[in-house]
Formats: structure tokens, sequence, C-alpha cells
């Protein structure tokens, strides 16, 4: 049996009409294949779209699952939607309401129709299958735990009307023990926060990174006049209030560009103590109260790796399963595990190890033709050891973009789509975040390291399984903190992922080469893209963001790319295109005449302003005719332009057709 589950928005691609209302619904769109209930294919739709936290319909992610597992969609029994029918036609009702432009269609209805534009096929009624939020989150979490019975713990931002669903996990399945309302909700508080120090949706992380630069006594009186904590696990908590109460504490929030200053780093500790304090207070409670020795977490808050490792190295649970696609993604597949479970009667569990459930890399002979059009730009060497020849590259200093095999699921790097550097000197850190990832100099980077050596580079509780997912941040051995400089944060901690050689034997290996060449079984990974661009996927993304960053070398597979030093002339033989989500605009001012922009059309999408000459130049680009054909010429304004754009995505270039 083919069971697609999918996390989308159900809009039309010429009207988002549903993430531009709810902006908390629809983000990290994916789709997720099972065959007989175990994972055939699974992508997120930003990998193929390249709109980070993409809320768009994810037809492009249903095809690649589909094409990876070899099936079509008639060959799909069901369609398993991530959140519950009556709710979702509720929401949409009130937005028909006050819209009555739109076309009043519920959400069996448009899920059809987008299947039918994409696919050209109309399904039955009876394929499409409709599961709560929190129900396809804890689907999600539980039967990937392997473990036979749980406490499961659902948190995020909002699923439907709760924000906190408490489950008890047993052989049979799973019984509700407990829920809090979307006013309660720790990844509202978060988010709150997080606005507050000018990041927005999707940012939340890098909060996380920023905490242990403060000190949380600063202002824990305001955060702890914000929540009361009450018996059985339950408490108070209003997060629309933050703002007032930090406004009369005289906060001064960050607008996003400015600099931190201490405060911020304060309010970010603060923020991170307060959503600990009550995320423990629920999870402990109910730990208490059911006798569970295993926990398993799912949904947007159990992406926070510092409360993941506080509840791992608590002693509270024997072990900690957080799903490695926690957030909405993950709950294309859990609404496709219970629809599986319901459908079949059957309920699997088996402890999920890899999530390299993407695309493959293409052959070697189109992969050799794809960089060979790269030439005047590239040099490619095929190694008979690359993993050897990588690690040769890294212990000399360079840093390395790594892309091998099927990619991740989720929004971690494991190996198959990396950057790597040398983990040792600290100044690597600054080094990656400034000339490649272009962002802000306090962010960490976690550390892949041997299975094997695990406990003696960090302190990871001895009876807790193997961190195959890089969720857990654990303190580093005090002896080894000056070793790994890169990826040692200033707290002492770092977000730890451990590789097995029977999971990812080749990551293995190139960790093997690398301890030989310097004792040292770690290597700096982060994901694999820039400041502008989610996770690359394929090898084209993988060469563009290449050539945009300050990367010494590529290795794809079996071949080490290094760059050549190319010239204007060369850029301006290019053919450059829009990327699809990207459009010209031209506004026309009585005074001043006509201004030129380009512009991101999907929801929250920013724009730059651009000259009258790449306005001219890329109003021709098809992806076909040169820069140099479109008028721009080596030395130019436009050029400089042009090539800013493409740092920033909002252009591609490539080699023209032969």
């Amino acid at each position: 049996m083919l069971v697609l589950g999918v996390n989308c928005c159900l809009s039309p691609a010429s009207a988002d009409f549903m993430a531009q209302r709810w902006e908390l619904h629809f983000h990290d769109a994916a789709a997720v294949l099972l065959r007989d209930g175990a994972v055939a294919a699974g992508i997120e739709q930003e990998r193929l779209n390249r709109v980070k936290h993409t809320t768009a319909f994810a037809g492009e992610a249903m095809r690649a699952c589909l094409d990876t597992a070899g099936a079509t969609m008639a060959d799909v029994d069901r369609i398993a939607f991530f959140f519950g029918e009556e709710y979702t036609d509720r929401e949409l009702f009130e937005h028909y309401a006050t819209h009555p432009a739109l076309p009043l269609k519920w959400s069996r209805e448009l899920i059809a129709s987008r299947v039918r534009e994409h696919f050209d096929l109309d399904l039955p009624d009876s394929v499409f299958e409709f599961v709560g939020h929190h129900t396809a989150h804890a689907y999600s979490a539980f039967p990937q735990s392997g473990y036979d019975d749980a406490l499961v713990v659902v948190m995020d931002g909002a699923g439907e009307d709760n924000a906190i669903s408490v489950y008890d996990g047993h052989d049979r399945g799973m019984e509700l023990l407990s829920e809090h309302e979307v006013s309660r909700s720790l990844g509202m508080l978060y988010l709150a926060g997080t606005r507050l120090l000018g990041y927005g949706l999707g940012d939340e992380y890098k909060v996380m990174g920023l905490a242990p630069h403060g000190d949380p006594s600063t202002y824990r009186p305001v955060f702890g006049s914000l929540y009361e904590l009450r018996a059985d696990g339950d408490f108070h908590l209003d997060h629309a209030t933050v703002a007032p109460a930090f406004a009369a504490a005289g906060f001064r929030p960050r607008r996003r560009g400015e600099a931190f200053d201490q405060r911020h780093r304060d309010f970010a500790a603060g923020l991170q103590e307060a959503v600990e304090t009550i995320g423990w207070h629920v999870i402990g409670h109910w730990r208490r109260a059911t006798g569970h020795r295993r926990l398993a977490l799912a949904g947007g808050v159990a992406q926070n790796c510092t409360f993941n490792g506080r509840l791992l190295r608590s002693g509270a649970f024997d072990d900690v399963f957080v799903h490695p696609a926690a957030h909405d993604a993950g709950a294309a597949l859990g609404a496709a595990m219970k629809v599986h479970a319901d459908t079949s009667g059957a309920f699997p569990r088996a402890r999920v190890r890899q999530v390299f459930w993407g695309p493959p890399l293409p052959r070697a002979d189109e992969l050799a033709d794809l960089l060979g059009r790269y030439r005047r730009f590239l040099t490619v060497t095929r190694s008979d050891q690359v993993e050897r020849d990588a690690a040769a590259l890294v212990a000399e200093g360079k840093v390395i973009g790594w892309v091998q095999g099927r990619s991740e699921f989720g929004p971690r790097a494991l190996g198959n789509r990396s950057i790597l550097a040398d983990p040792r000197p600290a100044a690597n850190r600054d080094r990656v975040n400034r000339m490649i990832k272009q962002r802000e100099s306090y962010r960490p980077f976690a550390p892949s390291v041997q299975a094997e050596s695990l406990r003696d580079y960090f302190e990871f509780p001895a009876g807790a399984a193997t961190p195959d997912f890089m969720v857990f941040t654990v303190p580093v051995r005090p002896d080894k903190r000056a070793v790994l400089g890169a990826v040692t944060h200033v707290d002492g901690s770092a977000r730890v992922h451990a590789v097995d050689r029977r999971v990812n034997e080749r990551y293995w290996l190139l960790l093997e080469e690398f301890e030989r060449r310097t004792g040292v079984p770690v290597l700096l990974n982060t994901s694999f893209n820039n400041h502008a661009e989610p996770i690359v996927d394929s090898v084209e993304d993988a060469v563009q963001c290449y050539l945009t960053t300050g990367l010494d070398h590529l290795v794809v597979g079996d071949l080490v790319v290094s760059k050549l030093d190319w010239t204007d002339d060369d850029l301006c033989d290019l053919a450059p295109a829009l990327v699809p989500s990207a459009r010209l605009r031209t506004v026309w001012e009585p005074d001043t005449g006509p201004s030129h922009a380009i512009a991101f059309v999907h929801h929250n999408g920013g724009q730059r302003a651009i000259d009258a000459a790449t306005h001219q130049a890329l109003s021709q680009a098809d992806g076909v005719r040169s820069l140099r054909r479109c008028g721009i010429a080596a030395g130019s304004a436009a050029l400089d332009q042009i090539r800013g754009l493409w740092s920033d995505r909002y252009v591609t270039l490539r080699p023209t057709a032969p």
C-alpha cells in the first residue's frame, strides 16, 4: 500500500491566499511516501522551489517522492493531509466570510484540485484523508522511536486548537492524556521573543544560539510574571503579554540588521530559561504520573536542542527520542503513518537511524556532463579514494562542500549535503560564518563525530541511544574544548551528531581518514547553503552555492571539484534566469520617472532595487541568452549588481547550451 503524506498550503500557485492568512499553519511544506508503512521517499518542498520554509503546495515534492520510489500518482492508495478536515474547513469559512471574491471551495475539493493541476489526474474522494495536526506529529515520533512504550509529547506554536499534547504510548497505539490550548503555546512564546530580537518565524534557532551569551537573571522577573506553574503539570501563560510586559520594563527591541548588545543577549537567555522551565514542568509531571522512562518528542519546540539536551541529561528518562523532522515537515510523515495504521490495522515501530529519503545523485555520466559545462569555472578530478582525498583537504585547512547519495529529510545536514571544516581552530567558526554562510558571528556549528568516540569528546549519557540526528546540545568534555575550538559554543556545549558506520559508511570513513591525519575523529559540519537559500538538494544547487561562496572545494560522489580563476568576461558568457519565485517590477514616479526592483512574490518575500541597465538585461533573461547578449559588459556596475543578485538567489547564472 502506498500512502503519500503532505504538509502544505492548498492554494493555487497564482493565489497564495492561505499562506497570507495563516503564516503559522503551512510553512515547511513537504511530502513523504510510505510503502507498506516504511518510508520510500521524503523531501521538503523548499529543497525544490528554493524558498526557505515555503508554504507552497507540495506538488514538486510529491512528484519527487513518486519518481524516487518508481511510482505514479495513480498508484497511490491514500493521500494524508496534516490538518483535520473540520478544522481546515472552519478556518476557510472565516476567510471566505471576509473575502467574498474568493470562490467557495473546501479543503477536500482544494487538495483534489491541486492534485489535478499537478498530475492531470482526478482521484476518487476516498483517496484523501485528513489527520489532526498534533496526531500527525505524535505519529511521526512514537512509531519511529522504536519504543514499545513511551511518554509522547508534542509541543509547537499552534496545532489546530492546541499547542501542547501529551500521550501515553504503548504497544497498541497512543492515548491522549493532556492538552494545552494555543494561548499557552511555548512555540508562540518563543516566537514573540524572537520577533523582539529582530528575527521572525523560522529564526527561533538563532535565538537559541544567542542565549548562552546572556545572563537569564537579568529579565527573570519579567519572564516570571508571564506564567504561573500549577499543580499536575498545568500552567497559566498568555504569550500575547510578552511585548507589553517588556515594553513596561523598558526593554528596547532590536531591529533586523542592528548589532546585538548585552540586553538582547540577556533577553535570549531569559526566554530560553522560561521555555525550559515551563516545558520541564509539563513533561516532569507526566513522567511521574505515567512512570514512563522513555520520551518521544515532536513539534517545533522539539527543535530546541538545548532543552532536548537538558531532558536527556536530567536522569528522568533512560532515553529520549526527538524526531529529526520535528517541525511541520515531519507532520507529513506522521499523517501518512496514521493513515497507514488506520487502513492496515498495523502499528509498526522501528527506530529510524537515517533520513536519507530524498532524490539520489545523477548517474556518473550525467554528473560528469553537468560539471563539464562549467569547465571555464571548475576543474574536476576523479578520486579512487575520495574519503582520503577529502580528509586531506580539510586537514590542510580547506573548507569543502560534501554531496553524497540521497539528500536528508528535515532541517539538518547529516553528512550527505554538508559543508565540512577542521573543528580544531576556533578561527574556522568565524571564517565559515563570514565567508560562506554570511551570517552572524555568534552562531555555533555542530560537530560530527564517529559514534565509537562520542563519549571520549562529549558528555553524553551512557545508556542513551546514539544521537544520529544532531538534536541534542550537550557539554563538550572539558579536556576536549580547546581541541574542538570551532565547534565548542561559548558555554562549553555542542549540538552533537554521531556517525555510525552502519548508517553512513562513506561519511564515517571520511571521519576515519581525518583522524589518521589529525588524531581527531570529528569534523565541523553545517548545512550546505548560504544565507539566502535552503540546503542544497541537486548537484546544480551545490554548484551555484559553491561558485558564490568562499568554499575551497566541492566533493560530489567520487569527484573533487576546484575553482579556476575566472574573469568578468567568463561571467558574461553565463546565461541569467530569474528564479521561479522572482519577478521584475517597475514603478513610475511623476517627479523621478521609473524605478526598478526585483522581488520575490512568495509570502514575506523581499526585494532589491536595481538600476535600469540591470532591469533591461534581466527582462531578456531566459536561461539561454548570455549576459553579454543581454547587454551586460565586463566591469560594468550592472554586472556587479547581477553578481550580488546571484549570491542572494534572485537569479541563477548557468553556462549556455553547447
